[in-house]
């Protein structure tokens, strides 16, 4: 059960003091009769609720794909910069978090959700979930460097960086490459070719586990996760009943 300005408030409809005068206004029913009261009880499964004329069904959790841009902090919250929420005007935000990281400097996919065990299934170290990244990186990467990924560089941690799979696009004075990893350590890929005597001068994000970037989403652009692609990520994480 769950107060009704609370459910429509999670669903996207307003704040809660805009809802309350969504309310007073008759703009809102519940199982077909206009509902004034805020506090009145809703079964989420239950009961037909309805803003405008329109279906609000209520969901647990959020699964929401953002096409990341530069200058955009991996963040909730930043007094300086514009953070991934800041991104997600008309959307619920229902207490939204970035599942991972990613660089100020960094572009490509960023998974937002409120699944608090989906996100730590899919961070977890033994989980081993792939990431792919596109980067343009300054000197001619080599098949020599693709064996010292495969073997795991020594990134200044206590523990070398796991294995990684370093495919060359071109190489020449700038080169075009893509890795995938199964880490996610701080600025990794960038010190990753740091170790190798390179520089990363642009890095974009393409995928995590079975989740690819939707290509048709500008960057700052986001949509909701497909049924699919959900049921793809629990599968990876192992939160398929939950």
């Amino acid at each position: 059960m769950i107060r009704l300005d609370k459910y429509l408030a999670d669903m996207g409809a307003g704040t809660r003091s805009e809802v309350k005068q969504y309310l007073k206004k008759g703009l809102v029913t519940v199982n077909g009769q206009p509902e004034k009261r805020p506090e009145r009880k809703i079964e989420e499964r239950e009961d037909a609720v309805c803003f405008r004329g329109e279906p609000v069904v209520y969901a647990r959790y959020a699964y929401l794909m953002f096409h990341k841009p530069a200058g955009c902090v991996t963040a909730t919250r930043d007094s300086v910069h514009k953070t991934v929420l800041d991104y997600l005007e008309g959307a619920s935000v229902k207490e939204l978090f970035p599942v991972g990281r990613l660089d100020i400097d960094t572009e490509g996919l960023l998974l937002l959700t409120n699944d608090g065990p989906l996100c730590h299934a899919l961070l977890a170290p033994g989980r081993h979930v792939e990431k792919t990244y596109f980067a343009r990186v300054e000197g001619a990467v080599t098949e020599a460097d693709i064996l010292r990924f495969a073997e795991g560089l020594d990134i200044g941690d206590d523990k070398p960086a796991a294995p990684a799979d370093l495919r060359i696009l071109s190489s020449g004075e700038f080169s075009e490459i893509l890795l995938t990893i199964t880490e996610g350590r701080f600025h990794q890929v960038k010190r990753m070719f740091a170790a190798v005597g390179k520089r990363v001068v642009y890095l974009k994000r393409l995928s995590m586990g079975p989740l690819h970037l939707d290509e048709t989403l500008r960057p700052g652009e986001y949509r909701a996760l497909t049924e699919q692609e959900i049921a793809a990520l629990k599968a990876v994480g192992g939160t398929e009943g939950q």
